[in-house]
């Protein structure tokens, strides 16, 4: 199956320079590329492309924006934000409006392609790197603060999650963890009832959000 991917990144040279590096991959074809992201939703509508690889800061149409508008108009075409180490705040507020995961501009080309393929197919990819900044930096807040409405996550419990947020279905993590399948799909449930989240997009969010992974 070929990943049809739409590219949104006002950086000429960066964009370029991505499109460049997917289109050395059989099973990926960028059908489109975008300098803002003003017209994603009509693009999105003409090529119907399977991910959106979206920059977060552009000149009119920012990648919040984008999102906001893509859920408006019932878009569900998963979205992989790029970034930067100075957006922490921005990624937050991304996958509050619906990115599946978020990766540096300067990660390796495999590790891109991993995280398209693993979004199409249905899971997060959150790279651990930013997220260990974003708690660095503190801009989670508060993130010594009990809630209330969270339970503590046992280690398994919280090296299931980081699985998670790492983009591993719950098959691959039981195969990682030598468990099996039965077993993962109740340990994540309990961590959906422990974080009080309906799944496993917003149980990592909110994983993130308490410092928890």
């Amino acid at each position: 199956m070929t990943i049809h991917v739409l590219l949104v990144e006002d950086q000429n040279l960066v964009r370029l320079g991505i499109c460049s590096l997917l289109e050395l991959t059989e099973d990926i074809n960028v059908v489109a590329q975008l300098s803002d992201g003003c017209d994603v939703n009509s693009v999105c509508a003409q090529y119907q492309p399977d991910i959106i690889l979206l920059d977060i800061r552009m000149p009119k149409t920012d990648g919040l924006t984008v999102l906001s508008n893509m859920t408006s108009a019932n878009i569900t075409i998963p979205a992989l934000v790029l970034t930067t180490f100075d957006e922490h705040d921005l990624v937050l507020k991304c996958m509050h409006l619906g990115a599946k995961g978020y990766l540096r501009k300067d990660v390796s080309l495999e590790s891109l392609i991993s995280a398209i393929r693993c979004i199409v197919n249905g899971e997060l990819w959150i790279q651990p790197a930013i997220t260990e900044q974003v708690q660095k930096h503190e801009l989670i807040a508060d993130v010594n603060v009990v809630n209330p409405l969270i339970e503590d996550l046992s280690l398994k419990e919280t090296q299931i999650l980081r699985l998670i947020a790492a983009g591993y279905s719950n098959h691959e993590i039981a195969g990682a963890l030598h468990n099996s399948d039965g077993t993962i799909r109740n340990a994540v449930s309990t961590i959906l009832a422990k974080l009080n989240v309906r799944d496993r997009t917003r149980a990592v969010i909110t994983a993130m959000e308490h410092g928890l992974i």
